[in-house]
């Protein structure tokens, strides 16, 4: 829509001109919680073309946002009240910001004229997510709202994305607006990297010749930038098997004959071979974090490393490398694979073959229901195809293990960088809501569930087909993994004492419920569950106690990493 067009005729209060910029944005949804200094924005959208999702919990706003950004790639909208409303989104921001997730956090604050006189719900949300947005605004004049609405929704979504957040002095949501809703956008030093310096692509590409052992790391960035084909053209081109990080899981097929799976500390055990064996690897939208790279000495030991980034700041973090560009992962790869040729490597896929066969993924029903039978039996009867999303945990590490994904458009979703327990169930509220015909599965522990499971009523609200998988095991899993491997089995503050009756929890919100003791009884309940046309809470009840393995320590390269 043109500026001319959205010249406007009338005055028009903050809080007005704010949804009406939103509407031009393309906002369809805002995930937020009503306040006192909040309630003007809430008194106009009732009147707009943008549906509040009324969450219970501010955390469940931010991580529902962040879920539907992930599975859609366009911004999450949140919008909550002052003081605790705003600092209980805290969470939220930082794991968005840590995964690179486009979001814009409204929130609204006390008046102007009351800022640092520790007025009644104020706090400065401002200073406090400094650290943990890619920008922010203090809001001072409704004239401004119009420029900052739409300089927010650019910087979020463009560049490496991350959080905006603009904080709405109730004054200014009040007070007159005059100005025009579709100003011009001026933002002198923001730039962003696209094609990559092409010096540096041939470059990249020379580094490759007479390799015999190459290795393609695809991360997040690859994703983000929607990299799959070009990814796929490169690895078929150079004939080189691919590994993936946590959040890099669906940019290549992880069935294709070339796929490893994912690498890193309860990575597959033949993407860990691979990784010390290689002598190139190339990452494309990886940052060479400490889930992959415990041992910055060790890590790929004489071979060539090259990283392709969007963000010059990765560049040399934390790994030296032979050759980098820095660009959107999309382009320059398009462009690097124009330029490499075949290499021999023959020898080098037999050898990678043998690592499969020889350190399959696997598991043991022998002694009852394990998150791993249950996750590879949704996988099996949803082919692969539901949106998987997944909290923090011991299952998070089965469920990257056994859902595999080949698709490229966003069926992965999970809380990488921060780790953050409570996100998976909100954050699949946000997936079901962005992408209602999909099939989203939850997949969540007994501990990080109970911290954000207030957002049932959302699901029921709202009536959404969610199907959450709940795995007790009455122990915070993964904790309790590292005592048992480093602590000599000393469990403290691991043990999840007086779990609710979770079937009971789902009717109490309407919400039909299957409860699964048995490996008998597991693939029959969860096709009952799949099939149903509304939401379902599947509670697992599986063994104690079992480790994820393979395991490479904290602060250990793949060198030592632990089978079983």
């Amino acid at each position: 829509m043109s500026a001319k067009k959205q010249k406007i005729n009338k005055t028009l209060t903050g809080a007005e001109a704010l949804v009406k910029c939103l509407e031009m944005q393309g906002v369809e949804y805002i995930f937020g919680y009503i306040g006192g200094v909040a309630i003007p924005i809430f008194d106009v959208l009732l009147d707009s073309k943008i549906k509040h999702i009324q969450t219970r919990h501010e955390q469940g706003a931010t991580h529902m946002a962040d879920g539907f950004a992930r599975a859609t790639g366009k911004p999450g909208v949140v919008l909550v009240t002052s003081g605790p409303g705003a600092m209980n989104t805290v969470t939220g921001i930082e794991n968005a910001f840590m995964d690179s997730i486009p979001m814009i956090v409204l929130t609204a604050q006390t008046p102007t004229n009351a800022l640092g006189k520790d007025a009644f719900q104020e706090a400065d949300i401002f200073g406090a997510t400094l650290p943990m947005v890619k920008h922010s605004y203090l809001v001072k004049d409704p004239n401004d709202i119009p420029r900052i609405i739409k300089e927010a929704f650019y910087i979020t979504q463009t560049g490496r994305p991350g959080p905006v957040l603009i904080d709405l002095p109730k004054d200014v949501s009040v007070g007159q607006c005059t100005s025009d809703l579709d100003p011009k956008m001026d933002l002198p030093g923001y730039s962003i990297p696209t094609q990559g310096n092409m010096a540096d692509i041939k470059k990249m590409a020379k580094m490759f010749k007479g390799c015999k052992k190459p290795l393609l790391l695809v991360g997040h960035g690859a994703l983000i930038s929607g990299a799959g084909k070009e990814v796929r053209e490169l690895a078929l081109k150079l004939k080189a098997p691919v590994i993936n990080t946590l959040l890099g899981k669906g940019v290549f097929p992880e069935t294709h004959p070339l796929s490893l799976g994912m690498v890193g500390m309860h990575g597959t055990a033949y993407a860990n071979k691979a990784l010390i064996n290689c002598d190139l690897i190339c990452s494309i939208g990886s940052r060479f974090d400490d889930r992959i790279n415990g041992n910055n000495d060790e890590f790929c030991i004489g071979a060539k490393k090259l990283h392709i980034d969007i963000d010059p700041a990765e560049i040399g973090k934390i790994v030296k490398v032979d050759a980098y560009v820095v660009g959107d992962a999309k382009l320059v790869v398009r462009e690097l694979v124009k330029l490499v040729q075949p290499l021999d490597t023959d020898e080098w896929l037999k050898e990678v073959a043998f690592y499969k066969k020889e350190f399959p993924l696997s598991y043991d029903i022998s002694k009852g229901l394990t998150p791993q039978f249950v996750i590879d039996e949704v996988y099996k009867l949803t082919k692969g195809k539901a949106i998987a999303v997944t909290d923090v945990g011991q299952h998070q590490m089965w469920s990257a293990q056994f859902y595999k994904s080949d698709y490229d458009d966003r069926r992965w979703l999970s809380s990488g960088g921060l780790g953050t327990m409570g996100f998976g169930f909100p954050a699949a509220i946000g997936a079901q809501i962005a992408r209602p015909k999909e099939q989203v599965v939850a997949f969540v522990g007994d501990g990080g569930f109970q911290m954000t499971m207030t957002e049932l009523a959302t699901v029921a609200i709202n009536k959404l087909p969610l199907k959450v998988f709940v795995m007790e095991n009455k122990f915070l899993g993964m904790v309790r993994q590292w005592q048992d491997l480093f602590f000599s089995k000393r469990y403290s503050g691991v043990k999840l004492e007086c779990n609710p009756d979770f079937c009971k929890l789902a009717g109490a919100y309407g919400i039909k419920s299957v409860h699964i003791k048995t490996v008998a009884e597991a693939k029959a309940k969860i096709k009952e569950a799949l099939d149903y046309n509304g939401p379902v809470l599947i509670h697992s009840v599986v063994i104690r106690e079992d480790n994820v393995f393979p395991m490479i320590p904290a602060g250990k390269s793949a060198y030592h990493m632990m089978i079983k």
